[in-house]
């Protein structure tokens, strides 16, 4: 396991937070432009195409953690922002996680799409 100071810990919480606030910026489009069934589907679609862009970047410009250290980063920052400021303050009610579609099958979608790009990332890089 890689030793981490606080300025690599900072930058990979960054670009996880990047991930979570631009799969918000899809969630909020699309329950402006569409259905909510339709923009939880976008968002399950687009979670794990931002997570790829996104972690390919932090593996492409700074990749100081491993594929599975740098995924439940991203899926940790994730969920606690759901839980803390969606659910619990915007939302004021946790009947989103009530939704696999909506909660669930983004998270696990996020956590794969980071794994596998730093696995691939790793394989290209040897």
């Amino acid at each position: 396991m890689k030793t981490l100071n606080m300025k690599k810990v900072l930058v990979l919480l960054a670009h996880a937070f990047v991930a979570w606030g631009l799969c918000g910026a899809v969630m909020g489009i699309g329950m402006a432009s569409t259905t909510l069934e339709r923009a939880l589907i976008i968002h399950a679609i687009a979670a794990p195409v931002v997570a790829i862009i996104v972690s390919s970047f932090y593996y492409w410009k700074f990749n100081y953690t491993t594929p599975l250290q740098t995924a439940i980063v991203f899926v940790s920052l994730v969920i606690i922002m759901d839980v803390f400021l969606i659910a619990m303050v915007i939302n004021k009610s946790f009947d989103m996680f009530r939704s696999f579609i909506g909660t669930w099958l983004p998270f696990i979608l996020i956590f794969i799409a980071a794994y596998l790009t730093g696995v691939l990332w790793k394989k290209t890089r040897s």
